[in-house]
Order: structure tokens, then C-alpha cells, then sequence
């Protein structure tokens, strides 16, 4: 009887030493959702929904669920962000968008979501510089014809944009300081109404993604001057970074992948591990390249590194300049 009671007893301690050393084990697994939209805060066709949708397709089968594409424009982008920011903290509902998004939140007045507290970046996509297109009625050719003519003729060279507080505004703006030089700045509504007027030689300039102006360019109505990287970019050959005559500038466009705060840990360790791999695929770089854009596969907390640092940037630049939307 001795002998049981101590092998009994001996099997108790054993299995009660065993459960804490189970625990963090099973606190690694956490629960997928049946069904995961990634929301695209912007209409269907733009280079963030055609890669959020190669994200979608590859995403699914890794996690063995169901991911589907939802576009939700308006606002800034802040009528898919606010849903994401304020939906299911389960993994079912993501948002995938620009640090256009982190433009705007910093020169907003009033702005429905903290981007930097409301939403956790699981990792950054990629990453690729803006062009710097001039209407080929003017003469600038390249960075140093640029800086030659905002000299000239300050505040007449013109530039044109979406919008206020778009990000292509501040990364002007931005270079306008760096180079101690004012170029105009002409907000439209769309980048299609600009780019119409950079063919016509309304405006002389845009800061954009190269797949805004391609065809401008392709007839020969503009023409590439400069990338807003700081070296040059292998999707641009002979199109120089604006860098090698403002020492320092740089703006480049990048996307992440962002979840509400409030996931468990384990599940956003993992949709980290899935989109940085999907990163790097051949299929997502291809998708990337047109815009000249690299894979990122950042850390959670580099990413949120990158977010913090990119609207402390916008923001003082915002404050600087006295740009505010309503």
C-alpha cells in the first residue's frame, strides 16, 4: 500500500509539473478565423488593391481559411481604416494601405482613429521611391535642371497632387526645405486630373507613383527627372535619385498590413510570419514592380517603429508649413 500511495503521489507531482511547462505551449496557438477581409481603403484598380488581392490569394491557403478583398474608399482612406481600427479583434478583419494614410492622420484636424495607438502594422509590405516627372513642354531634364528652374522662378514652378495633405504634398514640401527652394503646389481632386494637365503643360511637375504617369511619359508628354530615393532605384535605369543634388531627401512610399490593437499575440506573431513570406514570393515582388517597389518582411516592432517615426515626420512637417484639412 506504502509503494502505491508514494507512486501515486510521485505521478501527482510529476503531472503538476508538467502543467505549468504545458501552458505556454498551448498559449501559442491562437484561433484563425473561418473568413479574413482585408480592407482596402481605396477603389478597386489601385496598385494597393491589385496587391492586396495577390496577399489574399496567397494568405488563404497558408492559413487554410477563406481571404476576400473588401474596398472601402472615402475619407482619406479613414472609412476603411476606422472599420478595421474599430472592428473584430479576431483576425477576421485587416486593412492593407499606404503611409498616405500616416500623411493624412498628420495633417487632418479632426481624425476618427489614432493611427499609431488605434492599429498594430503586423509588417510592412514593401517599399519603393516616387518619380519626379516634369511636362515635357518645360526643360528640365534632370535634379540639377530642377532645382535650376525652382530657383528661377520661385513659387511659379508648379507641382501637382491629389489633394492637400496627400503625401505627394508633403514630400515636396519636404524637398522644398531640403533644397531651400518653393515649388507651387496645385491640389486637384484625383491624380488622373493632374496628370492630364502635367500632358498638357499646365503644371510643370509631379511626385508620384510611376504607373500614375506612365502614359504621359510613354507618349512623350513627360518625362522622368528624378526618384525621391535615396540611391537609385533598379526599376528606374538612368533615372536619378533627386538625393544626388539635395543631399539627405527622401521619400518613399510603402504599404503595410495592420490588424486592431487587441489580437492575441500569438496570432499576430503568426500573420507576421505568413505576409513577410508572401513578401517574398515571386508573385507579390512582380506585383511590386512596376511601382519600383522592394520586399520589406520587417519585425512587428520595426514596423511600429516605422509608423511612429513616419508621422513624427509628417506631423512636424505639417505644423511647419501650417497644412491642414478639414
Amino acid at each position: 500500500m506504502r509503494t502505491y500511495r508514494r507512486t501515486l503521489l510521485s505521478g501527482l507531482a510529476a503531472l503538476a509539473l508538467a502543467l505549468p511547462l504545458a501552458s505556454p505551449v498551448a498559449a501559442q496557438t491562437a484561433a484563425i478565423p473561418s473568413v479574413i477581409r482585408i480592407i482596402v481603403p481605396f477603389a478597386p484598380g489601385a496598385s494597393t488593391d491589385v496587391i492586396a488581392r495577390e496577399i489574399a490569394a496567397q494568405l488563404g491557403p497558408r492559413l487554410g481559411v477563406s481571404v476576400i478583398v473588401e474596398n472601402r474608399a472615402g475619407a482619406s482612406g479613414f472609412i476603411g481604416a476606422s472599420a478595421v481600427a474599430k472592428g473584430p479583434k479576431d483576425g477576421s478583419m485587416l486593412l492593407f494601405t499606404s503611409n498616405s494614410m500616416i500623411s493624412a492622420a498628420a495633417t487632418m484636424k479632426t481624425v476618427p482613429i489614432d493611427v499609431v495607438t488605434d492599429l498594430v502594422p503586423i509588417s510592412v509590405m514593401g517599399e519603393g521611391p516616387m518619380v519626379i516627372a516634369a511636362a515635357s513642354s518645360t526643360n528640365i531634364r534632370t535634379p540639377a535642371d530642377l532645382l535650376a528652374a525652382a530657383r528661377a522662378k520661385p513659387d511659379v514652378l508648379s507641382h501637382g497632387t491629389a489633394g492637400v495633405g496627400t503625401f505627394p504634398h508633403l514630400a515636396a514640401e519636404i524637398l522644398n526645405d531640403a533644397a531651400k527652394i518653393q515649388i507651387k503646389h496645385i491640389p486637384y481632386k484625383g491624380m488622373s486630373l493632374a496628370t492630364t494637365d502635367l500632358a498638357g503643360g499646365t503644371i510643370d511637375l509631379m511626385l508620384a507613383v510611376n504607373t500614375t504617369f506612365a502614359a504621359a511619359i510613354d507618349s512623350g508628354r513627360a518625362r522622368q527627372v528624378a526618384v525621391t530615393s535615396l540611391q537609385p532605384s533598379p526599376a528606374f535605369p538612368g533615372v536619378p535619385p533627386m538625393a544626388s543634388v539635395v543631399p539627405g531627401y527622401e521619400a518613399t512610399l510603402w504599404t503595410a498590413v495592420y490588424a486592431p490593437v487587441g489580437l492575441p499575440p500569438a496570432l499576430l506573431q503568426r500573420l507576421n510570419k505568413e505576409v513577410n513570406e508572401i513578401g517574398r514570393s515571386p508573385e507579390l515582388q512582380a506585383r511590386m514592380k512596376a511601382d519600383g517597389a522592394i520586399p520589406m518582411a520587417l519585425t512587428m516592432d520595426q514596423a511600429r517603429a516605422k509608423v511612429r517615426d513616419a508621422y513624427n515626420t509628417y506631423k512636424r512637417v505639417a505644423t511647419a508649413k501650417g497644412i491642414v484639412i478639414d
